[in-house]
């Protein structure tokens, strides 16, 4: 059974509105106090505090990299775009910066409820859709030190008994084979940097 997102309450929430003094701006405010939201407009870039802020809608139109304190895509918080133009490199600007929502100009006396808990839902989404890309990398390479350490300990023989002896090792340091693996694996590249710097040594004497 399918289950039915709840509607968060955003009473209390601070939105900042990255967007030149503009009757956009005040359509946006009256909407968000009515929904109970602090808004905060700035232009022509956020201000720090914005790194707080529960919402942050901008400007596409005359917007730009510089104007976040953050790296393109890279926002910690739900971004709504102010649509204005439809050139596709305006549209295609805000892509990079993984805007949740949009909403179009001129702003009405509508929308931007809609646009709040659309932005906050994606932004949950691809919050969660990263984390798991993250897990699933770090278990790959966790997998890979220890095929890595099996590798060194083996010495081209038997993996099983490598393998064995990985996990020996695991216990009597108290530490969680990936670890081991990875102890083992640093201790590997310390023995080959010392042998190269040795073969370089021998060659220049």
């Amino acid at each position: 059974m399918t289950r039915t997102p709840r509607i968060p309450n955003l009473g209390g929430a601070r939105a900042f509105i990255l967007h030149r003094p503009h009757p956009t701006v005040q359509a946006i405010t009256r909407q968000l106090s009515a929904i109970g939201l602090v808004a905060l407009d700035c232009w022509p870039e956020l201000p720090p505090e914005a790194l707080a802020a529960d919402f942050v809608f901008f400007d596409t139109d005359l917007g730009f990299d510089e104007q976040f304190p953050w790296k393109p895509g890279e926002a910690p918080m739900p971004l709504v775009a102010l649509i204005g133009s439809e050139a596709p490199g305006r549209i295609e600007w805000a892509l990079s910066h993984k805007a949740d929502a949009q909403l179009l100009k001129p702003v009405g006396n509508a929308g931007v409820y809609s646009a709040l808990l659309i932005a906050r839902q994606s932004f949950e989404a691809r919050k969660h859709l990263a984390g798991e890309i993250s897990l699933l990398r770090q278990r790959v390479a966790e997998r890979q030190t220890i095929v890595r350490a099996v590798a060194a300990l083996s010495k081209g023989s038997d993996d099983e008994r490598a393998y064995a002896q990985l996990r020996s090792l695991a216990m009597s340091w108290q530490i969680s084979v990936e670890d081991a693996a990875r102890r083992i694996v640093a201790m590997t590249d310390e023995v080959k940097t010392g042998e190269e710097s040795g073969d370089d040594q021998s060659h220049r004497a």
